[in-house]
């Protein structure tokens, strides 16, 4: 049996990281997104990447202890994998905040300003 983290290459995340940056800064630039929006996703995504290294070492440990039959080693898989699961719940947590947060602050940025008028893209 061997883990795999097909999660995505780091590569991959920066470019993913760097895009989904970029458009929120430019909604940022529209007025259409609060600066706490991306404040929030700018560390929630550093802190998902930092768990998903984390993992990577785990997966690789995992896959070490499994392949060297030594008992020993074979239940401390038993801890390792908690902990990968535990990470899996984070990353899961922290997506959600994410959603959560953009969602509420581009309903809030269409909902108008303050006298009641709705925000509408130039003509």
């Amino acid at each position: 049996m061997t883990l795999v983290l097909r999660v995505n290459n780091g590569k991959s995340l920066d470019f993913i990281y760097s895009r989904i940056s970029n458009r929120l800064l430019e909604m940022e630039g529209d007025s259409k997104l609060d600066g706490k929006v991306v404040q929030t996703f700018q560390k929630n995504f550093v802190q998902v990447q930092n768990i998903l290294d984390q993992n990577r070492v785990l997966i690789n440990e995992i896959n070490q202890n499994h392949e060297s039959k030594i008992p020993d080693n074979l239940s401390r898989n038993v801890g390792l994998i908690r902990e990968l699961n535990n990470n899996i719940r984070r990353v899961v947590d922290l997506y959600g905040h994410l959603s959560t947060s953009f969602t509420k602050s581009v309903d809030a940025s269409s909902e108008g300003d303050s006298n009641g008028h709705k925000r509408g893209r130039p003509a």
